[in-house]
């Protein structure tokens, strides 16, 4: 025999059924408008890079801040990277006797994957969130509005450079953090057996090909590109509340990060099709 339904039920299911319903269609909406408004932001940031008036006294302080405030984090990351990659692989390269290859792998590695990525994670944690944070509290203080008002243009002052400063600073961080994993791997290499530090560098520069360093490169300066763009949109679509800083800040390192991997996902692909040809 069939059960009738209570009528209340039904009406409470019906509700539920229209409320997640309309939680999705606000979710997809306010995804595409932020998007729409992120294409034009960038549109807006990337014209300010060839207008007048440059701001180079701000361009160069951000490269300071940028640099001065990542170095160490990246330095000592990128050397316990090449350092652990060297002590995890070593055992199983030992057992085929191939262990010569160790300091190849680690050069190969780091240029092409960990290096970037990693080096771009930090920055993402780092950097973004730092430039969403300043400029999100310059929203909430009115400092914005007091630029425009002043004749001073925001976009240029604060954004462009910052966004600037990222791109060039990131790759320049990236290279620093190769450095360090190869100095780690060799460390890593002479806890097991001794080799010299001219015969390490030699064999991991020379197993390293032009598709290993170029498109790694080309790939950090999107990265760096995006860190402080997402960053910057993030501050400067932030509200009137303290509360809006601290989420600003912490959007701008999610999606950041997220950016980061699909970003790499596409280099990936563009690299695989490159080899192939």
């Amino acid at each position: 025999m069939k059960e009738i339904e209570d009528p209340g039920t039904k009406r409470k299911r019906t509700y539920l059924k229209h409320i997640n319903v309309e939680n999705t269609r606000n979710f997809y909406n306010t995804m595409f408008i932020e998007f729409g408004e992120l294409f034009i932001f960038t549109g807006n940031v990337v014209k300010q890079f060839f207008s007048r008036p440059y701001e180079h006294r701000e361009l160069l302080k951000q490269l300071y801040l940028t640099g001065n405030k990542s170095l160490g984090l990246v330095a000592i990351t990128g050397l316990i990277m090449g350092l652990v990659l060297t002590m995890q692989s070593q055992p199983i390269l030992l057992q085929f006797g191939v262990q010569s290859l160790i300091p190849g792998m680690v050069s190969v590695s780091m240029f092409r994957e960990i290096g970037p990525v990693v080096t771009a994670l930090i920055c993402a944690g780092k950097i973004s969130s730092g430039i969403g944070a300043e400029i999100g509290a310059m929203k909430v203080t009115e400092q914005i509005d007091a630029m425009e008002v002043s004749g001073t243009k925001p976009l240029s002052f604060v954004v462009a450079s910052r966004v600037l400063a990222t791109t060039i600073m990131v790759p320049l961080l990236v290279f620093c953090a190769d450095a360090c994993g190869l100095i780690g791997g060799f460390l890593g290499m002479n806890l097991f057996e001794k080799m010299s530090f001219q015969l390490y560098m030699h064999t991991a520069i020379d197993m390293l090909d032009f598709i290993d360093v170029i498109p790694a490169t080309i790939k950090t300066v999107v990265f760096g590109f995006f860190i402080g763009l997402i960053g910057a949109f993030k501050g400067y679509k932030a509200g009137l509340g303290t509360e809006s800083v601290g989420l600003a800040a912490n959007s701008a390192v999610v999606s950041a990060s997220l950016t980061i991997f699909i970003i790499d996902l596409f280099a990936v692909l563009i690299t695989n099709i490159l080899i192939r040809i």
